[in-house]
């Protein structure tokens, strides 16, 4: 079977801190090609791959600002759609743009969406008759698009190691936005009495200087950055908690996944795809506000470590999800 994965460009794939959708992307190729596919990543020049690796774009945007992402990404999927006759099939991680010229593709086109980047995209969507699309959980499936799968996406289990013993703090972990709670999570951390890590990208300046920054005191709350995969495990491991309290209907959350692949459990608000990450009373618990989330957080840090860490390899790993992927393209190409 010939694939061809068109990947996203904002990010080196795998990414060096940030960037899920590459991180996905790439595990997905890892995995295709250990089965024996012949695969063809596009992605970015840099890229560290096992499969045929092509692009136009020599690094991520976002790690370059003198590349233009509206520029590179039309280079990106031009390149790619005039290659995809050399394809069995072609498969979309890149959002929209590949679906507005998804006319233009001469094999069949599946689509992973990783999340509406705004409804102001669905006119592509909706007009790509063409595209096959995966939902990454039921509970972000748009109505008048026809899925042909829900797949969870999986992590790398080898990377995230189980740790059975945690240390009293919590972690926030993910880009610092209203959207992902950083600020909601350092209140329920200083009213449980606990030490708060902040790990991810600063998205929104305004945010982080007047509603986190105040709080980060090198000692109570810390910021480490944007953690990248080698202390990724370290950090989620020694947690005893990972708080979620989001503000808006979260596609998946590989940070929520993550965790419990480290044996961490997850206190989240219950919106979007949480309840169907979650299992509660197993690996976490679904708070609806911060004053029920503080009272989460010692029965959280009693969940047994190692039965969130099975759940995690039985749910969550990116074999399952490589397989998932795989049994989908033998029923799409009728085989």
């Amino acid at each position: 079977m010939k694939i061809a994965l068109l990947g996203p460009i904002a990010w080196r794939t795998p990414p060096r801190h940030y960037g899920p959708w590459e991180q996905v992307t790439g595990l997905l190729a890892d995995g295709l090609v250990r089965r024996g596919l012949d695969v063809t990543l596009f992605a970015t020049l840099d890229s560290l791959t096992p499969a045929t690796l092509a692009g136009v774009c020599r690094t991520g945007y976002e790690e370059d600002a003198a590349l233009d992402g509206r520029i590179w990404e039309a280079l990106h999927v031009s390149h790619a759609l005039a290659r995809s006759g050399e394809f069995e099939l072609v498969h979309n991680h890149l959002d929209w743009l590949p679906l507005a010229f998804s006319a233009h593709c001469r094999a069949p086109l599946l689509t992973t969406i990783h999340g509406f980047s705004g409804r102001n995209t669905w006119p592509a969507y909706a007009s790509a008759a063409n595209s096959h699309f995966v939902s990454i959980s039921d509970a972000d499936r748009a109505e008048g698009l026809d899925y042909a799968a829900t797949i969870h996406h999986g992590v790398d289990l080898e990377v995230l190691p189980f740790s059975p013993r945690a240390r009293d703090e919590l972690v926030v972990f993910g880009r610092i936005h209203p959207d992902k709670g950083t600020a909601v999570a350092i209140d329920i951390a200083r009213r449980a009495g606990r030490r708060m890590n902040i790990c991810g990208i600063t998205q929104d300046q305004r945010y982080f200087r007047e509603q986190v920054a105040p709080h980060i005191d090198g000692d109570r709350v810390r910021y480490l950055g944007s953690v990248g995969p080698a202390e990724r495990a370290e950090v989620l491991g020694a947690a005893a908690a990972l708080l979620h309290p989001i503000a808006f209907p979260e596609p998946f959350g590989l940070s929520v996944v993550e965790a419990m692949a480290c044996g961490t459990p997850v206190i989240a608000y219950p919106l979007g795809s949480m309840p169907e990450i979650i299992d509660v009373g197993v690996t976490g618990f679904l708070p609806v506000d911060v004053d029920t989330a503080v009272a989460m957080v010692e029965p959280a840090a009693l969940l047994d470590r190692r039965r969130i860490r099975a759940t995690a390899e039985r749910r969550f790993s990116a074999e399952r999800m490589v397989d998932d992927y795989l049994r989908l393209y033998r029923r799409l190409l009728g085989r």
